[in-house]
């Protein structure tokens, strides 16, 4: 956990995914995936994906850093930056359907940002509800 501030602009979360992103693990798909998820209380926890030969067990950066969060206490829940791209080429990812899901039981939809960025100043800011507009819940 990083104590950074709940006015993190979108640059300082980007850079904490790039951080992130260096602990990835991904020698089947060669896509490295970083996330810095900034709770309310300014606590930043970061993600990074992990792969596995089975494929199922496959974990997203998002997931291992909401897991992260979540296994810590933490409930309450800002913005999300996520870096990720093949070794030497930077893309700006979308968080698949499994993480929007998981961002969904924790975030509110109307408020949640959602950062994809390629470097610290090409990016895109989403609300979750934009990428998820009929997330389940109960």
């Amino acid at each position: 956990m990083i104590l950074g501030g709940m006015r993190m602009s979108e640059p300082e979360l980007i850079r904490q995914a790039l951080e992130a992103r260096k602990n990835a693990y991904a020698p089947y798909s060669g896509f490295f995936v970083g996330a810095a998820l900034l709770c309310e209380d300014g606590s930043v926890f970061r993600g990074c994906n992990i792969e596995n030969a089975a494929y199922t067990p496959t974990n997203c950066a998002e997931r291992t850093a909401f897991f992260k969060a979540v296994s810590e206490g933490k409930r309450s829940f800002v913005k999300i930056a996520i870096v990720g791209g093949h070794e030497n080429e930077m893309a700006a990812p979308s968080p698949c359907g499994v993480c929007l899901q998981v961002m969904s039981e924790f975030c509110d939809a109307k408020s949640f940002e959602v950062i994809m960025a390629e470097s610290e100043k090409k990016y895109t800011v989403k609300k979750l509800g934009e990428l998820l507009p009929y997330g389940f819940s109960l």
